[in-house]
């Protein structure tokens, strides 16, 4: 393995603690503490307890990663419609 090469994980944010860092539960049973990749942050992308993420993670250091994208929930709730707007200039 390469000095610069990142281990990638999929897992489920937990909590979502201060300052844009979320304790992530790993499929493979571990929890660490992950932060949210810049990337998001610029897009404004939210993640909330329950998402589903993939964390880059360096090899040197197993506890903490980085969230670098979420997962599209199918199973969450519909938008609600919004009132047609009839109101007309003049």
């Amino acid at each position: 393995m390469a000095k610069e090469d990142l281990l990638e994980f999929d897992g489920a944010v937990m909590e979502v603690l201060p300052d844009g860092r979320y304790r992530v539960q790993l499929d493979n049973g571990h929890q660490i503490v992950a932060y949210t990749a810049g990337r998001m942050k610029k897009a404004r992308i939210r993640t909330l307890a329950g998402d589903r993420v993939t964390v880059e993670m360096t090899p040197y250091d197993l506890e903490k990663g980085r969230v670098v994208f979420r997962h599209k929930d199918e199973r969450a709730a519909p938008r609600p419609q919004q009132r047609p707007n009839n109101f007309r200039r003049r």
